[in-house]
């Protein structure tokens, strides 16, 4: 369903692109992260381990800009993998204020036994596009992400 605004041809073409990106992302997202449940993560807890494993440990500040949550929500979700053993945080000799988020064992081995599903449920779902397809949605998506921030004033 497309959005009801009785507003310009142009406000209402805008707003039905929104609601079918905004269904569509949301669609997609819950059906890639459904097999995160039987590890007992979040879609946070998992970004966090999955960053880590890729790019190797970083400041909890960084790691909050990759995979885009606030550092105090980020926190929490921080708290919660480090109760659990799958990560660690230590202070930066050169910075005190800043705290390194490492992956333990515990957590290498979670994220490494999990991430090639992961892969395989998103390479499933992005295969319903043409190879054309997924390019033109790279590239559109990318165009929309790079738009300078709007002025509302």
């Amino acid at each position: 369903m497309g959005t009801h605004y009785q507003g310009t041809l142009a406000e209402q073409r805008a707003l039905d692109v929104y609601i079918k990106l905004s269904r569509a992302a949301e669609a997609v997202n819950t059906r890639v992260n459904h097999h995160l449940k039987a590890e007992k993560l979040t879609i946070s807890q998992f970004g966090v381990l999955e960053a880590i494993y890729h790019l190797g440990p970083m400041h909890q500040n960084r790691l909050a800009e990759k995979i885009l949550k606030s550092s105090g929500n980020l926190t929490l979700v921080i708290d919660n993998l480090e109760k659990r053993g799958l990560v660690t945080r230590e202070r930066d000799p050169e910075d005190r204020r800043c705290m390194t988020i490492h992956l333990t064992e515990s957590g290498r081995a979670l994220i490494e036994s999990i991430f090639p599903r992961h892969v395989g449920i998103v390479v499933q779902e992005i295969n319903v596009l043409t190879r054309e397809e997924q390019s033109q949605l790279a590239a559109l998506c990318r165009k929309l992400g790079l738009v300078d921030q709007i002025d509302l004033e």
